[in-house]
Formats: structure tokens, sequence, C-alpha cells
């Protein structure tokens, strides 16, 4: 936790030096404008993935099925275009790890890994599997009717 917050500390200094070095070799208006281009890309892929995202949420919800790797993909689709939208290279840079599909799959297998060890509950409901000891979930049977007082009868 203590290095986790050391990090995003240091993170917009080591930034700063990076752009800064950037800047004095290929110089002011390139590194403005890879700035801007990386920003434009970055809201661009916001939109795009949003309703990507939403759209495949809503085909699987369609089909009867939870979207979780839509669910998944849309948020690290999401943290990229924001990665892209801070301004600095680094972060363009963790930005391209969360977009290329190879080091996408690495690095959500890591998080899910790491976050399932931790919270042995988080592998979600499986259900009721038949035969696996469980019982069944009890569902009383519901009987409809009216009710009559019978004070009011009596009036």
């Amino acid at each position: 936790m203590r290095v986790t917050a050391l990090l995003f500390l240091l993170f917009p200094f080591v930034e700063l030096a990076v752009l800064i070095k950037i800047g004095s070799e290929i110089g002011v208006l390139a590194t403005f404008a890879l700035l801007l281009l990386s920003f434009l890309v970055g809201v661009a892929l916001l939109r795009v993935a949003g309703f990507t995202t939403l759209w495949r949420i809503r085909m699987r919800l369609a089909q009867g099925q939870m979207p979780e790797q839509e669910v998944i993909q849309g948020l690290t689709l999401a943290i990229a275009g924001a990665l892209l939208i801070f301004p600095g290279f680094i972060s363009d840079v963790l930005a391209l790890v969360c977009l290329l599909p190879v080091t996408r799959k690495a690095l959500l297998g890591a998080v899910i890994g790491r976050v399932t060890r931790r919270n042995p509950g988080a592998q979600g409901y499986q259900g009721h599997q038949p035969g696996s000891g469980q019982a069944a979930p009890h569902r009383p049977e519901v009987i409809e009717g009216e009710v009559v007082h019978r004070d009011e009868q009596k009036h």
C-alpha cells in the first residue's frame, strides 16, 4: 500500500521530468503537438469504447448471459483513454499497455488473479450446481386470495 501511494505521489514529477527531457530533444512545438494528439486520441477512444462496450453488454444481456468480460474490457479501455488524456508520455505508454490485446490480457489476468487470491468471494456467484451438495434455494408456495375481516361483515 505504501509503495502504491509513493508511486502516485512521484508520478507527476517523473512525468514532468520526462516531458522536459523530450521537449528539449524534439522541441516545444513537437512535444505540444504529440500531447495534443494523444489527448484527442484518448477522447475519441473513450467515446468509441464507451458506446461499443454498452452495445456488447446489451447484446450479452439480451442473450441471457452475464457481461463480465465486456465490463472488464470496457473498463480497461476507459482506463487507457483516461491515461491518453492525461498529459505525458509515461501515461501514454501505460495506455498502450492497456490497449494492446496481448498485454491487456496479461495485465487483466494478473489483476484478476490477485483480486481473487485476496478476496476468495470475488469470483462471483457460481449458482446452484446439481450434485454439489448445496441445497437448492427454498421457494415458498404462493396462494392468492382476498382478506375478509369478520368485523366488517357484522355491520
